[in-house]
């Protein structure tokens, strides 16, 4: 979050505390701890936040990325309230080229087997 947000690690530690201590965000609902291994071979408990946190911290940081989210966060909330339901452009793109690629390999098959009928006759 630190770079997602472009401020350093205490600030960003202190905004996460005071989503806690306002009540805002419940710890044991928004905080997975993973065991990771570090580079000096030892294992380490290290804390990872959920969407939650990330958008309370976006809601709080003073920065010009944090402006940043908040304006798409806006948006995208605005969008949904206003028109009921929110859309991922980049998914559905992404979902038509496999839709593309299904229907040309449904074409592919019919034209084998158009092929093999053909053959048989």
């Amino acid at each position: 979050m630190a770079a997602l947000f472009d401020r350093d690690y205490k600030t960003i530690s202190k905004h996460i505390l005071n989503a806690f201590r306002e009540g805002e965000l419940e710890r044991s609902a928004v905080v997975a701890k993973f065991a990771t291994t570090a580079s000096d071979g030892k294992t380490y408990q290290v804390e990872h936040y959920n969407l939650d946190v990330i958008i309370s911290v976006g809601y709080r940081v003073k920065s010009k990325r944090g402006t940043q989210f908040r304006i798409w966060a806006t948006q995208v909330l605005r969008k949904y309230l206003i028109e009921g339901y929110a859309l991922n452009e980049q998914r559905l793109r992404e979902q038509e080229q496999n839709l593309e690629n299904l229907q040309e390999a449904v074409h592919l098959v019919a034209q084998v087997v158009v092929n093999l009928i053909n053959a048989k006759n």
